[in-house]
């Protein structure tokens, strides 16, 4: 049995993101009580003033090397072997810590866990985006029905046409020393999940929607998108997993799937 007090959240927070209150309160409405720190390279009177409200440990990263030296930093400061990374314009339904401490309670093994996710746009939950929808596809390629999974060949084959496995819903056994890659912008966390796949344990998969993924033009994946850098990080990914002309016909289908992210500036 793995006891909540061995999970924590941990918020990456970056800014002044306006809906950083809204993660944190989340986080606070949880059924099951759970640790949770904030942790930051960019340091200010708004993510200071947020942290002590939900009384969130802060924790200052004294290096600014970009998302990976960030998520590191932050999953290194919750001092949890089990750490949620939740991104700070998410938000988390109140079942998320209890069913995803209890999906692991039976695979000691587990070197990850995540659950399914909602899409909000201003606000709002959207409806499944084709982009959501490929990716319960992929996820089936490895689960095949099931809710864990521990041979290499499976875990690899959930990963191996896109990253299925969402970073804010993921839950990550940290006792490894398990990092994320600092020379990536965008695909850090489908290199992780790889990397993951590749070495022994379980993934395990709480098919329920636990959290809600907010889709706006200020995240760091639309501007990511916009500048060209994750098509480029796709394919280099790919052409791991893929000959050379496959991972180029995989890129280009996932172009129109792209544009799911792209939402219009609130008004």
């Amino acid at each position: 049995m793995i006891d909540i007090g061995d999970h924590c959240f941990a918020v990456p927070a970056y800014g002044e993101s306006p809906h950083l209150e809204a993660c944190l309160q989340s986080l606070q409405q949880q059924t099951a009580t759970t640790r949770v720190i904030v942790a930051t390279s960019t340091p200010n009177a708004h993510i200071e003033r947020l942290a002590s409200r939900y009384g969130a440990p802060l924790h200052v990263n004294p290096r600014a090397g970009g998302i990976g030296s960030d998520w590191n930093f932050a999953m290194q400061a919750a001092g949890s072997r089990w750490v949620t990374l939740a991104h700070q314009d998410d938000i988390y339904l109140p079942a998320f810590a209890e069913r995803t401490v209890q999906s692991l309670s039976p695979h000691p093994d587990a070197v990850l866990a995540f659950s399914g996710y909602g899409e909000m746009e201003n606000d709002r939950i959207r409806p499944i985006s084709p982009l959501l929808r490929i990716k319960q596809v992929l996820l089936e390629l490895g689960f095949l029905g099931t809710s864990h999974v521990a041979s290499r060949f499976l875990k690899t084959n959930a990963l191996r046409f896109g990253c299925s496995i969402p970073c804010p819903a993921a839950t990550i056994n940290t006792s490894s020393g398990f990092r994320f890659r600092t020379d990536l912008k965008v695909d850090l966390d489908w290199a992780a999940w790889l990397e993951l796949a590749r070495a022994l344990g379980t993934f395990v998969y709480v098919r329920e929607r636990l959290m809600l993924h907010r889709v706006h033009p200020g995240s760091e994946t639309s501007a990511a998108i916009d500048a060209g850098h994750r098509l480029a990080e796709d394919e280099a990914l790919l052409r791991t997993l893929w000959p050379a002309p496959i991972a180029r016909a995989i890129v280009a289908s996932y172009r129109f799937a792209y544009q799911s992210n792209r939402v219009p500036l609130e008004q």
